[in-house]
């Protein structure tokens, strides 16, 4: 027995005389990628505890300024997880430290996909820098969302226009249109392999600059799921 309190759903339900049609529309559609993210990994390695700190701050402060040399074309430049970590001997039972390793994460996301190559590879050719991505992806409000979800729509409508023709009735009204899953948690996806990594190691001075990488944006795929079900007129069967 359904318990008292329980809501009875609302929704009205399909008659001969005004019978339902019920579909999904769907878009897929490809747009060309508005930002790129990077993550730069700094390290350093010191004997003692003061000059791991010393060399990771020197080589955290150049990564920084090349970024923000690069003005207007940097987004977002965050830094992420710090650590130093002592390094034991590997041998004997005394707890002895043999280094210190310093380690500084730093994300920059850029829009001026032509500055986005130069910098990658300047950064690959710092001191023990490691850089990974890039990273392509839309804006969270990018008007390419909103685009594939009116698609969507329309092609929900046409869809129902054409059961309903198929049988000689019309579409009379819209009695709901909802997101797939709008009444349940989203799902969870993983975040993607990163495409490739470039790390930077210690260069004799003045040596020849690197050429900067040429990167092929890569095109987003937006998709969009909308279900909707109409009322429509007496069918001619």
């Amino acid at each position: 027995m359904a318990d008292a309190t329980t809501p009875t759903p609302t929704a009205p339900y399909a008659t001969p005389e005004q019978p339902r049609v019920a579909v999904r529309g769907e878009a897929r559609i490809e747009f060309d990628p508005e930002i790129a993210r990077i993550g730069i990994t700094i390290s350093a390695r010191g004997k003692d505890r003061r000059t791991a700190l010393e060399d990771l701050t020197r080589r955290n402060a150049a990564a920084l300024d090349l970024v923000k040399s690069y003005g207007p074309a940097v987004e977002k430049l965050e830094t992420g997880a710090f650590s130093v970590t002592p390094q034991l001997t590997q041998h004997g039972r005394s707890e002895r430290i043999h280094a210190y390793h310093g380690r500084v994460h730093i994300t920059a996301v850029l829009h001026d996909f032509t500055a986005l190559g130069e910098l990658t590879t300047r950064l690959a050719d710092l001191e023990l820098t490691h850089v990974n991505g890039p990273w392509w992806s839309l804006r969270p409000d990018s008007p390419a969302h909103g685009e594939a979800r009116r698609q969507a729509v329309r092609e929900a409508v046409q869809r129902a226009r054409e059961y309903a023709e198929a049988i000689g009735g019309r579409l009379s009204a819209l009695v709901e249109l909802a997101d797939i899953g709008a009444e349940a948690p989203a799902p969870s996806y993983g975040r993607p392999a990163p495409p490739g990594a470039v790390r930077g190691f210690a260069g004799a001075a003045g040596a020849e600059a690197a050429p900067a990488l040429d990167l092929e944006p890569q095109r987003q795929t937006v998709y969009a799921q909308v279900n909707a079900r109409f009322t429509m007129t007496p069918p001619q069967l």
